[in-house]
């Protein structure tokens, strides 16, 4: 459908409710009236030629004041799954992006996985209302299967978007990347205690590592540099589930005796006894998990990173 005749405001308005409806899969007339800073006149007339254009895509519970999305729902804007997931972590809160000109002369990389929409704004519904999803997933050890899961966050671990989620079918927290999804269902059902976000231990767990330019780097000034440190080192605070990513991302060296590559890994991790126990941390070049760990692993790439070849302060 065509909304173009509309004043460009006015877009942006319409698509604000379609967008809380598809993700969040409710939307009350205060939260247009907050976040546009529009009289309630002006909502009230919004709501009213959303649900003139599309009629099936929400129904308003008087009880609690929301209007809640339709199993018949049909998005009015194309939402991209990509521009949906960096709008939600910069908090912009609507995932409508500005239509603007490409740079000339600033560039981006390439992005070559591109999360579906359908099934983010699935796996979003769920961890608004902690349900769970009925799923039909392709891991990469046992193929497609069904499953059920309790997702609890959405994560952009520098390749690819995953969602941390409760497995029902292996009773564990793992993460499965959102474009191995054939379909998701969000179930009308809330989830267990147990299978949300708290009583996920390594999402709890806070690790603070310790990185410093590769010994075997001649010019760590430069490397000092690239990562802003404070006294030849930077500290970082990061979860326990996301550890491997952020190490396998910026290839920090996590050997012992730092023997990898230093024009592959500048960074070496001072401190990798604080991996030892946690699972994700098998992801990290050059660390070496007990047996015994490796039989809890998640859905991840085959193979980690192959061996052979501030302070200041952040979040991962």
């Amino acid at each position: 459908m065509d909304v173009s005749q509309y004043p460009y405001a006015q877009r942006q308005r319409l698509a604000f409710i379609d967008f809380c409806l598809q993700y969040f899969g409710q939307i009350a007339r205060a939260d247009l009236i907050n976040h546009f800073k529009v009289g309630m006149a002006s909502g009230t007339r919004d709501f009213a030629l959303y649900k003139e254009l599309v009629p099936d895509n929400l129904h308003l519970v008087h009880q609690t004041k929301l209007y809640y999305r339709t199993e018949q729902f049909k998005p009015l804007f194309n939402h991209q799954g990509e521009a949906v997931l960096t709008g939600l972590c910069r908090g912009f809160g609507d995932g409508i992006a500005a239509i603007n000109q490409p740079s000339e002369v600033c560039f981006e990389a390439v992005r070559l996985i591109q999360p579906d929409s359908e099934i983010i704004a699935a796996l979003m519904r769920a961890i608004t209302h902690q349900q769970a999803v009925k799923c039909r997933y392709v891991s990469l050890s046992s193929g497609e299967q069904g499953r059920v899961i309790v997702p609890h966050s959405i994560v952009n671990n520098g390749h690819r978007w995953h969602v941390r989620a409760f497995d029902r079918k292996s009773a564990s927290f793992r993460d499965f990347s959102c474009t191995r999804f054939v379909e998701a269902k969000v179930l009308a059902v809330e989830a267990k205690q147990d299978e949300l976000c708290q009583a996920d231990r390594e999402w709890s767990t806070i690790l603070t590592l310790t990185l410093k330019p590769h010994p075997k780097v001649t010019q760590p000034r430069a490397i000092e540099m690239d990562y802003h440190m404070v006294e030849g080192s930077l500290t970082l605070e990061v979860r326990a589930a996301l550890v491997g990513y952020l190490l396998q991302q910026w290839q920090v060296d996590c050997s012992p005796n730092h023997h990898l590559d230093p024009s592959q890994h500048p960074l070496c991790l001072t401190n990798s006894e604080v991996l030892t126990s946690h699972d994700n941390a098998i992801l990290a070049p050059g660390y070496s998990q007990p047996e015994s760990l490796l039989d809890n692993a998640i859905d991840r790439p085959a193979q980690r990173i192959d061996n052979t070849k501030e302070t200041h302060h952040g979040k991962f």
